[in-house]
C-alpha cells in the first residue's frame, strides 16, 4: 500500500506513526514544505517570554526519526498539483526547483492551515510578522530583542499569549482588535473583563473596536494606522486568525466556505481513498450537532489518529469535539468548552445561563479562592453546550469534565447529581460543578413557577 501524506505538523506526525505501527509494510512518501516537523506553534509565546528557552524544544518529532522507520520524508517540497481521481500529484523540490510525480493508493491531507493576510497597505515593510511555524517563531524571538514598540494585531489565543509576553519582556505593547473585547471567541465578557484589567494595569494598551488600515514606515514599520487612531510600532505580529489551506483541492474535494474540507466520521472526504486531518478540515461539533471549523492542535492529534486506523476500513468513527481550550494570562487560570451565549446565538442554539461564583473550599478552610464558572445549556432540552471558568487557583480540570459531559449529551439535571468528592482542600460538600447545575435548574423551576402564576 503506497500512503501519501501532505503535511507534517500534529495530524500528519500522528498518522505517520500510528500508520508505521498499524501498517508495517505500507510504503509512505511525506511531502512538507519546511525543513521540520511537529512544531508546537501553541508555544511561540512561552518561547519569546523566555518560559521555553529553546525554540528547539518545541517539537516532538524529528526527520530522522520517521526516516529510521523507513518513511521517506521529502522535506522543502511543495505539491503543486494533486489529481484525486488518478491518484497522482506532483511537487517541486524549493530547493532544486526540480519537479517530480508521485503516484499513491492512498492520501492524507494534513496540510494545516495559514494565517489570514488582508491586504493591508505597508503590510510588506520590515517588522511585520506572521506567528504560525518555526521560522516565524525565530523571527519573531530575534528581532523583538532589539524594539521598544510591539503591536500585536488580533486579540485571540495566541494574540493575548504575546501580549503578555512582549509585556513581561519590558516592550510597550499595543493589542488591536476589531471586535470590542478580546477573545470573545472563546469567553462571554464577565471572563474577559478582568483580563482587560490585568493588560491595563501592566501599561498595555488596549486598542479595540479598531480595523487596522494601513502600516507606516520607510523600510521598517514605524506605525500602525486604525480607522480610530495611530500606534507606534517597531515590530508587528499578525494573529488575526487562520484559513484551512486547501486551495490544492478546490473543486475536487467537498469543502466549506471557508475552504475546510468536509470528512466524515471516519475522516474520508467526498472521494474515496482521500482523508484529511488537522487544521485543513471541518470537524463535527458537538455542541451544535453541525461540522465547524475548529483549528486545535488536540483535534488535529486525534484526527491524525483516526485517519491511519481508518486508512484501509472504516473501524472507529470520530466522537466528535468541544472545541475545549485553555489559557494561562498571569494569575488568571481560564478554560473553555462548547459555546459561549454569543456563539450560541450564531449557530441557531437557543441556550440559557447561569454564573457560580464562591470561594472553592469551606470557609473554615484557612487558605482559599475564588472561582467564577458558567454553564450554557439548551433552553429546551436541559443539554449542556457549553461551559467556562476561571480562577486565580487551577480549576480548568473541570472544564475537562464538562466537555465529556457535553459529549454525552449530559442535561443540568444529571450534572446535578454526579458523584463528586468531598475534601475540604479541594472543594466544598457540593461540588461547585453540582452547584452551578442545581443553580441552572432552580432557575428552570423559577421560570416554570413564574409562567404558572401568569397563566
Amino acid at each position: 500500500m503506497k500512503v501519501a501524506v501532505i503535511g507534517c505538523t500534529h495530524a500528519g506526525t500522528t498518522a505517520i506513526k500510528n500508520i508505521v505501527n498499524l501498517y508495517p509494510d505500507a510504503e509512505i512518501d511525506v511531502l512538507e514544505r519546511n525543513d521540520n516537523v511537529s512544531f508546537l506553534s501553541c508555544g511561540i509565546a512561552l518561547s519569546v517570554g523566555g518560559v521555553v528557552e529553546n525554540p528547539e524544544d518545541l517539537f516532538y518529532a524529528s526527520v530522522p526519526q520517521f526516516e529510521r522507520l523507513g518513511v521517506r520524508m521529502h522535506m522543502n517540497h511543495d505539491v503543486i498539483s494533486c489529481d484525486v481521481t488518478a491518484k497522482q500529484l506532483q511537487a517541486k523540490d524549493l530547493k532544486t526547483d526540480t519537479i517530480k510525480n508521485y503516484s499513491y493508493d492512498k492520501l492524507i491531507i494534513a496540510s494545516g492551515s495559514w494565517p489570514i493576510t488582508p491586504p493591508i497597505p505597508g503590510a510588506d515593510l520590515e517588522n511585520v510578522l506572521l506567528c504560525k511555524n518555526y521560522d516565524h517563531a525565530k523571527e519573531i524571538i530575534n528581532r523583538s530583542a532589539s524594539v521598544r514598540n510591539v503591536v500585536v494585531v488580533g486579540a485571540g489565543y495566541i494574540g493575548v499569549e504575546l501580549v503578555e509576553a512582549f509585556e513581561e519582556n519590558g516592550k510597550n505593547v499595543t493589542l488591536i482588535d476589531s471586535e470590542e473585547r478580546i477573545l470573545n471567541r472563546y469567553l462571554d465578557d464577565i471572563f474577559t473583563e478582568p483580563v482587560e484589567a490585568s493588560f491595563e494595569q501592566r501599561g498595555v494598551q488596549l486598542a479595540l473596536g479598531q480595523t487596522v488600515s494601513q502600516f507606516e514606515g520607510e523600510e521598517t514599520v514605524e506605525k500602525v494606522i486604525t480607522d480610530k487612531g495611530e500606534y507606534a510600532a517597531d515590530l508587528v505580529v499578525m494573529c488575526i486568525g487562520f484559513r484551512p489551506n486547501t486551495g490544492l483541492f478546490n473543486n475536487q474535494l467537498d469543502m466549506l466556505g471557508n475552504g475546510a474540507i468536509v470528512v466524515d466520521a471516519y475522516m474520508q472526504t467526498s472521494v474515496k481513498d482521500v482523508f484529511a486531518a488537522g487544521d485543513c478540515c471541518a470537524i463535527y461539533n458537538n455542541a451544535t450537532k453541525q461540522s465547524a471549523y475548529i483549528p486545535l492542535a488536540t483535534n488535529a492529534v486525534r484526527m491524525g489518529t483516526l485517519v491511519a486506523h481508518n486508512l484501509v476500513r472504516p473501524v472507529m468513527a470520530h466522537p466528535g469535539t468541544q472545541g475545549t481550550s485553555g489559557l494561562k494570562l498571569y494569575h488568571h487560570n481560564i478554560a473553555s468548552t462548547g459555546l459561549t451565549e454569543s456563539a450560541a446565538s450564531l449557530s441557531g442554539v437557543s441556550v440559557d445561563s447561569v454564573v457560580y461564583k464562591d470561594n472553592y473550599r469551606p470557609d473554615f478552610m484557612p487558605e482559599n479562592a475564588e472561582i467564577q464558572l458558567k454553564l450554557v445549556y439548551e433552553t429546551e432540552t436541559h443539554r449542556i453546550v457549553g461551559a467556562q471558568v476561571i480562577s486565580d487557583a487551577d480549576f480548568t480540570q473541570a472544564i475537562n469534565t464538562i466537555s465529556v459531559g457535553i459529549a454525552n449529551n449530559m442535561t443540568v439535571e444529571q450534572l446535578a447529581l454526579t458523584d463528586f468528592f468531598f475534601q475540604p482542600h479541594y472543594n466544598k460538600p457540593v461540588n461547585f460543578l453540582n452547584e452551578v447545575a442545581l443553580k441552572a435548574m432552580a432557575k428552570k423551576a423559577g421560570k416554570t413557577q413564574k409562567q404558572a402564576v401568569l397563566s
